[in-house]
């Protein structure tokens, strides 16, 4: 059967004014109304109204195909065209039980975790919990209408006239909910942590820096450990940003091994290093087009100001003679591999070699979704100015950078047998395993009071999550659909 795209009508609902075509990928649809060819009457319900003028939303152009069928095209990073990946969007004023085929035609990349099961997640009013749909209902391929790129199409049934319903490429992580849980941790006036503004992004927005540290058990004759930890400098990757608050959550708490971290150990977080990208729904780069992470070796202070803040300060660390910068993580989230993983520098010294993978090692030991056998050292020309690359370079050889990666999808454990998808607990869990691994690693572990135990209960973490909660039922299908999802079938 031939496709053939109709001249599509797409309506702003609130202006009445037509619009579409090559332009609308400048930015974001906002509250467009996408009518079949040729209408021109009052809306009825059932034409879907497509909206992404929202913080971290994309969607640049809908193009209606059918009643039931609709490319989405990705808005490009800004500044940037290379870059399109990451979307978020809402579509409201539909039917019950209408269905649909949205094919979203315009990645940028070819190689995608699409092609192994991943799928975009939804919620809706009514259901504000994010969920993964069904592989089922998802396909990844090559596609002759649109010069052999690769479309990810999935198909969906809107269950609830009234719900506005949300898609979008991985659980959002915003600026604005970053900035929620740092004040409530504020309000908290925890005496070991510190949160200062290191600077400012080039549209004003505050690069946080905490610091976790007993400020009790520090003095000249104790030289503390100092790990610094970054996150979000490609604005997409919102799984760092779950990871880097499971990190926070487990330093801050209670439990005894991060009372002894916190007296050993000096926790410096930069949460976001790039908070317009984030604001800007772009997948990889800044407000002005530029991927952060391969600028490190010289950040211009207007251009790259949030990199220049989180440079200066580390060089300014490791001038000084009373810091023992020990650590460099950079988190990230990677679109084609399974697991987390790290990328390590390469030495000479055979040794250097041998320790830098102490921590990989010790962190599979607790963390089972970590994979070491993904884990990598390399030095490719391509990574130059990257953080780890740049202050492996700068630091001394009792220093260790390293880039933590994430999957967007899932990971596979050592007995299972089929791959599973991270949620937003298992992705913070992984970030209580990381900041749990240094007590291994400085062998802290004699110091843990009553032979307590040092693996961590989600229980005894509380993490804040922020727009994660709400009723745990499914997002799409029918109320047979939903008698299905009780007897174990899930189908939207």
């Amino acid at each position: 059967m031939e496709r053939k795209m109709e001249e599509n009508t797409v309506r702003d609902v609130e202006t009445g004014s037509e619009a579409g075509g090559e332009d609308a990928l400048v930015g974001n649809v906002n509250k467009l109304m996408v009518s079949p060819p040729g209408y021109s009457g009052a809306p009825r319900k059932g034409h879907l109204v497509f909206d992404a003028c929202f913080e971290s939303g994309n969607l640049g152009r809908v193009d209606y195909i059918s009643e039931f069928e609709f490319d989405l095209f990705i808005r490009p990073d800004t500044c940037n065209p290379r870059f399109r990946v990451w979307f978020n969007f809402t579509v409201e004023n539909v039917c019950e039980t209408q269905r649909v085929i949205f094919n979203v035609v315009n990645f940028s990349k070819t190689k995608s975790l699409y092609r192994d099961g991943m799928s975009p997640v939804v919620k809706s009013t009514s259901r504000p919990k994010w969920q993964r749909l069904p592989a089922k209902n998802v396909y990844y391929y090559r596609c002759p209408d649109h010069r052999r790129n690769y479309v990810m199409s999935f198909a969906f049934c809107f269950d609830r006239e009234d719900d506005v319903y949300q898609f979008a490429y991985c659980y959002p992580y915003t600026y604005s909910r970053l900035q929620h849980y740092l004040a409530s941790l504020e309000r908290r006036n925890l005496p070991y942590l510190q949160r200062e503004q290191l600077g400012l992004s080039v549209q004003q927005r505050r690069l946080d820096l905490l610091t976790i540290t007993n400020s009790d058990h520090s003095g000249p004759e104790r030289e503390k450990k100092l790990v610094f930890l970054t996150a979000r400098v490609h604005p997409g990757e919102s799984p760092a940003s779950f990871i880097c608050q499971g990190v926070i959550d487990f330093l801050v708490s209670q439990h005894p091994v991060a009372q002894i971290l916190r007296d050993h150990v000096i926790f410096k977080i930069v949460p976001m290093l790039n908070p317009d990208g984030v604001y800007l729904g772009n997948y990889r780069c800044s407000l002005m087009g530029f991927d952060l992470n391969r600028h490190w070796q010289d950040p211009s202070p207007w251009a790259h100001p949030t990199l220049h803040a989180v440079k200066q300060l580390i060089v300014q660390m490791n001038q000084d003679p009373r810091v023992s910068l020990e650590f460099y993580i950079d988190v990230h989230a990677h679109s084609t591999m399974l697991n987390g993983f790290m990328y390590g520098n390469v030495f000479e010294d055979e040794e250097r070699v041998q320790r830098q993978a102490v921590f990989p090692r010790l962190l599979c030991q607790n963390a089972p979704d970590f994979s070491f056998s993904n884990t990598s050292f390399n030095r490719d020309v391509v990574k130059a100015g990257t953080g780890r690359r740049f202050l492996g370079g700068l630091l001394d050889d009792t220093s260790y950078c390293y880039t933590l990666e994430v999957s967007f999808y899932s990971y596979m454990t050592a007995g299972s047998t089929a791959p599973v998808p991270y949620t937003e607990e298992t992705y913070m869990k992984l970030g209580r395993n990381v900041a749990r691994t240094f007590l291994d690693y400085y062998k802290l572990n004699n110091l843990i009071k009553d032979n307590r135990p040092t693996h961590i209960q989600s229980s005894e973490v509380k993490p804040h999550i922020g727009d994660s909660n709400g009723k745990g039922n499914a997002v799409g299908g029918d109320a047979a659909d939903r008698e299905r999802e009780k007897s174990g079938c899930v189908r939207h």
